[in-house]
Parts: structure tokens; sequence; C-alpha cells
């Protein structure tokens, strides 16, 4: 009931937002101008994306060598699924990914699944932070907007200082994680917490070990960097043709601008992919860039159909021909925790 009441307040919410910034729209001139959208870019725009969700797979695969061989057909099946998950009920959908990879490939384990992803989005927000802010150098200012890019600017060079301070940290605990580790069981074993939820920090703590073993390879690390500065570049490409479809006169730096503005709205938790938030910030970049309202509207709810309908469309094929099962999960679970035990067993 919790859960129920929960998705419908961020459906309501989501429908709130669209409401209200689109209440004063021209809504026959937004149809009129998704009608008039180039049907070319638009496909071209999709076909990319499709692309970069393959990317995304092959990056998944390469965080995870560390710890376990896996095939790249089920990371890109989970990558789909995981994201139509996110389109159908919201942000609470991420947590189908780290459970549907060891249902699918059981050389993976829930904990590794779960890792493997935490540093895939410390690196996607590090890659997403570096497009937005190092293109503000260069970025043509719209014309009247000088004193509110000078503030962007500056939110840009924090995040940049964020970026650094938060890659310093994992170096540390990567350096350090042995010792701990040790002060963590400790810690653990003398404190109020259950003892399954102790192994499962635990086993957090240990696969983020085993993961961040990349950082002793900078081969690995430059895989990594590559991998997903190509996936970035599969969502700004898209980004800019869905501009190119509505005939914006906007440049590829504009398009990183608005991805930018798009990723801010992703982040709001309402079903439909951040529905709502999502049209909400994308058309207020355009709008920001001097593009008119409905325009702007009709090109934020092109570019949020380009993002996740690709998705969808595979993850609810993948999903169909699937075995998932939340008994499946929590056996999976148990075991996981099961060889945490054991292993802490041989390390005393």
């Amino acid at each position: 009931m919790q859960k129920s009441l929960k998705f419908i307040l961020l459906f309501l919410i989501a429908i709130f937002i669209f409401w209200f910034f689109g209440r004063n729209l021209n809504w026959q001139e937004v149809i009129r101008s998704l009608q008039k959208a180039n049907a070319v870019y638009l496909i071209l725009a999709i076909l990319v994306i499709c692309l970069g969700y393959l990317l995304r797979a092959v990056r998944w695969k390469v965080l995870l060598a560390p710890i376990t061989e896996t095939s790249l057909k089920e990371l890109f099946a989970t990558t789909t699924v995981g994201y139509a998950a996110v389109f159908l009920i919201g942000r609470a959908g991420e947590i189908v990914r780290p459970m549907w990879l060891p249902m699918r490939d059981p050389k993976v384990r829930p904990s590794a699944a779960l890792v493997t992803l935490g540093i895939e989005r410390v690196f996607d927000l590090a890659s997403l932070i570096c497009f937005f802010s190092l293109n503000l150098f260069w970025f043509n200012i719209p014309s009247g907007r000088e004193s509110e890019l000078a503030y962007i600017k500056l939110v840009g060079n924090l995040m940049l200082i964020g970026v650094v301070v938060g890659f310093a940290s994992l170096f540390v605990y990567h350096k350090f994680s042995a010792m701990f580790i040790v002060w963590a069981e400790k810690k653990i074993d003398k404190s109020w917490i259950p003892t399954r939820v102790g192994r499962v920090i635990l086993s957090i703590l240990k696969q983020l070990a085993m993961a961040l073993k990349i950082l002793k390879d900078w081969r690995e690390i430059a895989a990594i960097i590559f991998w997903t500065i190509l996936l970035w570049l599969s969502i700004a490409v898209p980004t800019w043709f869905v501009l190119l479809a509505f005939d914006l006169p906007l440049s590829f730096s504009d398009s990183l601008f608005i991805m930018g503005w798009a990723a801010i709205g992703s982040i709001v938790p309402t079903p439909g992919g951040a529905a709502g938030a999502f049209h909400a910030a994308t058309a207020n970049g355009l709008i920001f860039l001097n593009i008119d309202a409905e325009p702007a509207m009709a090109a934020s709810i092109a570019m949020h159909l380009v993002y996740f309908a690709p998705a969808v469309f595979f993850g609810l094929y993948y999903f169909l021909h699937g075995d998932m099962s939340l008994a499946r999960f929590k056996n999976l679970l148990s075991t996981d925790k099961t060889a945490d035990s054991q292993q802490l067993s041989v390390n005393s």
C-alpha cells in the first residue's frame, strides 16, 4: 500500500509539473511543431540512442571484468530492461538492473552488479559534468542572459571540483580498502546493526574494493573513460539531431548545454522517465537560449521519446522472454550473503 501511494503521489507530481509549465502554452502550436518535425533526424537520433545502450553494456562489461566474466548479450538485455523500468515506474526502477543480471548470468553476484552500477553512475556524473562545464568555456552567450550564465558557470566550476574530490576519494578507498574493511567489520560486530545487514554492507565494501581494481591499471581506466565519452556522445548527438529536426537555430555546443538541463530534469523520480520534470527542465533550457516556448516544449517531448522509446521496446521484449522472479532474486541474495560469511570465516 505504501509503495502504491508513493507511485500515485509521484504520478500526480508529474502531471502537476507538466500542467504548471504548459498551462500558458498554445498547444495547437506545440502540436504543429511536432507535426513539422523532420522525421529523418528523429530516426537518426533513435538509431544513435540504440547504439548508446550497446555502449553502456560494453562499459558495464569492462567494469565487471576485475570481478567476473560476463555476457554482453545479457548486459545489453539488462540495460534495456532497467531503463524500460525507469520509464514505466520512475527512478525506483533502478533496482531492476542489479536484480535482473544475476538471474540471467549466474556468474554475476547481486552485490557485484550493484557496486559496478554505482561506479558507472560516478563515471556518468563525472562525464556529464565535464561535458556541461567545459562546454561553457566556448559557449555563445544568448543575448540578455549574461548574468544568468555567470551563475551557471559558477555552479559548473563547483561541480568540476566535486568530480575531482569524488575520484580522489575513490583512489584513497582503493588504496586503503583492506584497512577500511577491517575497521568496518569491528564496528559492525560491536554495533546494533543486524547481522544480515552488516554482511550486506561488508559484501558491498568488498565488491567495491574489487571493482576499483581498475584503478591499478591505467589501460583499464583509459578503457572506462573511452567508453564513457563515447556513451555520452551517443546522447549528445541525438540531442542535436532532435534540435535539427525542429529547425532550431542552435549549434552542437548548444545541444551539450541542453543535455545538461535534460539530465537535471531526469533526476526527479516521477514515473514515465521523470515525466513532467524532464519536459519542463529541457524546455526551460531551450527558452534560456531564446527559443519560443511552444517549439521548446515540442522539442522536449520528442527528445524524451527519443531517449526512452528504444529502451522500452527492447526492454519489454527481453522482459517478456525472461524469467524475472523475486523469489529467485532473494535466493541469489541469500547465496551472496552465505559466500561472504564463508569468506569472513576463512579470513578469521
